[in-house]
């Protein structure tokens, strides 16, 4: 797969990545209340740890899916347009 995340949007990822992953550990021990309206504090605290390592993921690799899908290239480096 081609790389199409870089710069900014990568750095973001790599830093708001391991936050979510650390709240939704935090949520799911009952340390950190992340229930939102109707959604149970499990279900919360999975989805969240979910996006986080989502972006973590998509961050490290420098490769996102949606990024593709949606014809949206953040990588700036030679040979990758």
């Amino acid at each position: 797969m081609k790389k199409n995340v870089g710069g900014i949007d990568r750095i973001a990822r790599l830093v708001i990545g391991p936050i979510l992953i650390l709240a939704g550990v935090a949520g799911y021990a009952g340390l950190l209340v992340l229930a939102v309206g109707p959604l149970p504090q499990t279900l919360t605290a999975v989805i969240v740890f979910v996006v986080g390592t989502i972006l973590l993921v998509t961050g490290l690799s420098q490769t996102c899916p949606m990024n593709r899908l949606l014809g949206v290239n953040t990588n700036r480096e030679k040979g990758t347009r």
